[in-house]
């Protein structure tokens, strides 16, 4: 390796140290998202799949607070150094598809300072692990195509299977695979090789917890997943969403550049057409899904995850291979002269508002009610209330609610959500003694009250309203109702929605 090269190497690990150092310290001070303290949950009872996704994200939330302990650092801690292997896997793939010194390090940094990458990190989902193992996934592949030798499909079923105990999503690796074999005449030899399907079956192993657990539970996962995929009415006002969402989850400037290098590939401009179909097959696939599935219902920005390694390769081709004229390679060259100025700066400015509010000089924005801004002074005075009134548990309509609320109450105490439960079928049913006394139900105010306390029990007696606040703004209202005698079961043991 020559000094400048290894200079690029070291200034590369530097930045992305960098970059997951900020993400760390951002991470500490941001409450927890809803989905974040509902994934907790199920940290909490590990199992081989939940109601509404595999289990990859419990282990990693499992793993962080194991560290740091119940904290937001702890839920968030494994999934943010998981960018450090996620990086590495990026930058050899480009290394291997691409050559060239400069590819490398720019594919991975462009992947780093897209706020997919920055916020996806750190706000636990089920897409943060699935990101960094279709970063394997693409790695692996590399690596077959590369050495020619069988064994390597081994690893890329491995990182299959990881991706699967992510999200499902990850299935759709299965027909990209196939069609980069088929398009690729050199490449057609591994279809009568045994090697790939043992690949299969090694993804298979590592997905079959899964498997297992929607065989004993009705296959209640599958259903409610996969029958999304299903159009019952059309409704292209979604498709709209799709490109200005991901012109701000890539950043701008990043989106461009990913643009233009996935032109680049299509048009075959550069690299062999194994590497150019590699990264064509795994992005298009995925993303012709998404827009499917656009047809009759939002698709979620996050949902792009597995495709951005790929995005981030094909915008460096861009950036350093792509022979452009004069107008586009101005384009090019401040597209990646201010990528990660602009995107580091988006990312801060997205923290600072989730937190403060202040840039909105404190109206609403999208933020204010999935990030827990204000839960923790919230919970303090319920749990005052709760010590007052002398409830013994607290129950909530949604399990939004109920896991912010078992997040940021005092550990032990009796937090339960009386509908849907088949979301918390991994957990231990609540002590029925727990549940005889007097209940406090945390719920928003709303016009007429919530049917379900009249309806199940004899007395109910509104006792506190609590705000949630961000700075001066009101986030939501929340109305403490005191319950007892229960006129039945305190637990709906109704089927989930989807066994109906």
């Amino acid at each position: 390796m020559s000094p400048t090269e290894a200079r690029l190497v070291r200034n590369t690990a530097v930045t992305v140290l960098a970059l997951v150092a900020l993400r760390l310290v951002a991470a500490a001070w941001t409450p927890l998202t809803f989905d974040e303290a509902y994934y907790w949950m199920w940290s909490k009872h590990l199992a081989g799949g939940y109601y509404d996704h595999p289990p990859g994200v419990a282990l990693v939330i499992r793993l962080g607070t194991m560290i740091a302990g119940d904290t937001e650092l702890g839920v968030r801690l494994v999934s943010i150094l998981l960018a450090l292997p996620m990086s590495w896997a990026v930058y050899r793939t480009a290394t291997i598809l691409f050559g060239g010194r400069r590819v490398a390090p720019t594919a991975t940094i462009l992947l780093n300072v897209t706020l997919m990458a920055a916020v996806g990190t750190m706000i636990v989902t089920p897409d943060a692990p699935l990101l960094v193992a279709s970063s394997f996934v693409l790695f692996y592949l590399a690596k077959v195509l590369e050495t020619g030798r069988g064994a390597w499909w081994l690893a890329v079923g491995a990182a299959v299977g990881a991706a699967l105990l992510s999200k499902y999503t990850a299935l759709f690796f299965g027909p990209a695979i196939l069609i980069w074999l088929v398009s690729v005449p050199k490449l057609r030899r591994w279809l009568i090789s045994p090697w790939p399907y043992l690949g299969g079956l090694v993804s298979l192993a590592l997905f079959s917890p899964v498997i297992f657990w929607n065989a004993d539970h009705h296959w209640v996962s599958f259903i409610k997943q996969i029958g999304r995929a299903r159009i019952e009415d059309l409704r292209l006002a979604f498709i709209g969403e799709l490109i200005p969402t991901q012109f701000a989850f890539a950043t701008p400037l990043v989106f461009i550049l990913g643009a233009m290098g996935l032109y680049a590939l299509l048009r075959r401009r550069d690299g062999a057409s194994a590497a150019r179909m590699l990264i064509n097959t795994t992005f298009w696939t995925i993303v012709a899904y998404f827009i499917w599935h656009s047809l009759h219902a939002r698709v979620e920005a996050n949902w792009f995850g597995p495709v951005y390694p790929a995005f981030a390769i094909a915008a460096a081709v861009a950036a350093n291979l792509t022979a452009w004229d004069a107008r586009q390679q101005r384009v090019v060259d401040f597209c990646l002269r201010w990528a990660s100025p602009v995107g580091i700066l988006m990312f801060a400015l997205l923290i600072v508002q989730a937190n403060t509010g202040v840039l909105t000089g404190y109206r609403r924005d999208a933020t204010v009610r999935s990030v827990g801004v204000g839960w923790r002074e919230l919970a303090g005075e319920i749990e005052a209330v709760r010590a007052r009134v002398g409830a013994t548990c607290v129950l909530a309509p949604d399990y939004g609610t109920t896991s912010w609320l078992a997040f940021y109450l005092p550990a032990g105490t009796c937090v339960v959500q009386p509908t849907q439960r088949i979301r918390w079928v991994n957990m231990p049913e609540p002590d029925p003694a727990l549940l005889a006394g007097k209940l406090l139900f945390v719920d928003e105010v709303r016009p007429g009250g919530h049917p379900y306390l009249n309806e199940n029990f004899a007395r109910v007696e509104r006792v506190a309203e609590l705000r949630r606040m961000r700075g001066p703004l009101t986030i939501e209202t929340y109305g403490l109702d005191l319950l007892e005698n229960p006129k039945g079961a305190v637990l709906d043991d109704s089927a989930a929605p989807e066994l109906e």
